[in-house]
């Protein structure tokens, strides 16, 4: 199940998506935190603007219909920058944690983004801090910058939920999740962590925070994560 990051759709997902259908993986998204009272929110084709919170009940609404639809009893989540916290935030507060047997978190901003990190990656103009607020950018941007509310509280009590097998990617060419490594998960008890930085694999992958589901590197460290024994080339 593919969940979309800040400002974007499940259009990211166009190359990813049907290169794991084509390996035999059922593949689900969804568009979800439609949010129109915000600037940001109101431009038509770009969700996950809303309540992080709200957002994750979508979620768990939609790995609902996917277990119903498959019979499957979990599901593998892949999340994009926002989409990684709002899959974090399902396993730990929404009921997901017995319905999720791999999370990967692809540039999530999993500890924090500066403000200027995501303004270059979507806006590319520069803006006085005063024009961050929720009712332009959307409550979901707010609650992503470092040190917000909604971090604090999601990662309380550590990154990681019992049960869980965790893949947390990495670029260093992204500019959201500054330092590069701060998307990096810790390990709590019960669950496991593969931290991978894109460049390791492949020092020419060229795609930043905004287009990574495009890389194919990308595409291989998450076949390798929900298939160890893959065996394909991480830098074509």
């Amino acid at each position: 199940m593919l969940i979309h990051g800040t400002w974007d759709n499940q259009n990211a997902w166009d190359v990813l998506a049907p290169r794991l259908k084509s390996a035999g993986y059922c593949v689900f998204s969804l568009n979800y935190g439609r949010d129109t009272s915000s600037v940001r929110g109101a431009i038509p084709g770009q969700y996950a603007t809303g309540d992080i919170r709200a957002s994750t009940v979508e979620i768990a609404a939609f790995v609902e219909q996917v277990r119903a639809a498959t019979g499957a009893a979990k599901v593998a989540l892949v999340g994009h920058s926002q989409g990684a916290v709002v899959a974090r935030q399902y396993v730990r507060f929404a009921g997901g944690a017995d319905k999720v047997g791999h999370l990967i978190t692809l540039v999530g901003t999993n500890h924090g983004m500066s403000v200027w990190g995501l303004l270059d990656t979507h806006v590319q103009t520069p803006q006085s801090p005063e024009w961050l607020a929720a009712p332009l950018m959307g409550v979901a941007f707010v609650q992503q910058l470092a040190g917000s509310e909604f971090l604090r509280e999601l990662n309380a009590d550590g990154d990681t939920v019992p049960g869980i097998a965790y893949t947390a990617i990495a670029s260093r060419l992204d500019n959201a999740s500054t330092p590069p490594e701060a998307t990096f998960l810790q390990a709590g008890p019960g669950a496991t962590v593969d931290n991978v930085m894109v460049q390791d694999l492949c020092p020419t992958d060229p795609y930043q925070h905004e287009t990574l589901p495009q890389s194919p590197t990308v595409a291989y460290i998450i076949e390798r994560a929900l298939d160890p024994g893959f065996d394909g080339n991480p830098c074509p």
